[in-house]
């Protein structure tokens, strides 16, 4: 049952990071001032998922890892607190930040300063939690380890992809 929950709930958490990171992008490169505070003042409403879907993937890939000593296994290990504390000390408090200055119409230095530490945060957390998704898929077999640390692509000097 746990190896169908944790990449199911991994899966959500991923997505609710990256959806909320691309909204941002996109909002505040082509909204209005309404469209990033309605963005801002909606994004606290999807943390409650967000925090739900980590604390589940990391439940249950914890509870799995029960002794391993597999270098996937440690790898994903040692991305999850840096995954855990940029949300819980970065993204979670930088959401409620932004909702607050952004309903009050505070689109000054503070404003865009926050927005930018939580863009990098999120991008931070999208690229670790990808590499745990990867981690994932080669511990359960769907993708092969890249032999010798190749990139896996076909070239004359490597020959055919193992991957």
């Amino acid at each position: 049952m746990l190896s169908r929950i944790h990449p199911f709930a991994g899966a959500i958490g991923l997505t609710t990071i990256a959806t909320f990171w691309i909204s941002t992008v996109a909002t505040e490169m082509f909204g209005s001032t309404q469209d990033v505070t309605t963005l801002k003042q909606t994004i606290p409403f999807g943390l409650p998922i967000l925090v739900l879907t980590l604390a589940i993937t990391g439940a249950s890939g914890f509870r799995m890892s029960a002794g391993s000593t597999a270098p996937p296994v440690l790898a994903k290990k040692r991305r999850m607190p840096i995954i855990a504390g940029n949300g819980l000390l970065v993204l979670i408090p930088s959401a409620i930040t932004l909702d607050v200055l952004a309903g009050h119409g505070h689109f000054g230095v503070a404003f865009y300063c926050v927005q930018a530490l939580e863009l990098i945060a999120g991008a931070t957390n999208i690229a670790l939690m990808s590499l745990n998704v990867r981690d994932g898929l080669r511990l359960t077999g769907r993708l092969r380890p890249v032999a010798g640390g190749r990139s896996g692509v076909n070239s004359p000097a490597t020959g055919p992809s193992l991957e």
